[in-house]
């Protein structure tokens, strides 16, 4: 596909953001079974349901194009997943696997939010109103996760966490 245009550009972006959103329902579900916490498993599990909706909304936005809704892989996403799994590979404690959890979370809602902080615009620019006003329940929703992550980040208690080479 050649990109051409603001229009191209923005398809092109949404793509990336479905594929994003699909890996993350797995990951959601990696960084839920592999947390300690039962609060950090609960917001893992919510958040993977909240991130269905948002594939959901993307699919909308696909519909409104008149296009059919696929993903394009996205090596930033695919970097963080093949990241959790090295880690895993270290047989880190469960305060460890923890706060990894949280940090990794955390740098998954920053993309998420810069991806649809510029897909926002260019909808808005190409007139597609329904458009922007859809992504933009998906980043308030990403920037209320990132809030959450974040008071649990503040909140964690490092005690000693141990990694194993």
């Amino acid at each position: 596909m050649t990109v051409d245009s603001t229009e191209d550009l923005f398809v092109d972006g949404l793509k990336h953001a479905y594929y994003m959103e699909q890996r993350l329902v797995d990951a959601l579900d990696e960084l839920e079974s592999s947390s300690s916490s039962e609060e950090l498993k609960s917001g893992f599990a919510e958040h993977r349901e909240e991130t269905r909706n948002h594939l959901d909304r993307i699919e909308e936005v696909f519909d409104d194009l008149d296009a059919s809704a696929e993903g394009e892989e996205d090596p930033v996403i695919e970097g963080m997943i093949q990241a959790h799994e090295e880690f895993m590979d270290k047989d880190p404690s469960d305060e460890a696997i923890d706060r990894f959890n949280i940090a990794a979370g955390q740098k998954s809602e920053h993309y998420e939010i810069a991806a649809y902080g510029n897909l926002i615009p260019m909808a808005d620019q190409l007139g597609m109103d329904d458009a922007a006003d859809t992504l933009e329940q998906n980043l308030r929703e990403e920037q209320d996760e990132l809030d959450s992550l974040s008071e649990l980040g503040e909140e964690f208690d490092y005690g000693e966490l141990t990694i194993s080479e």
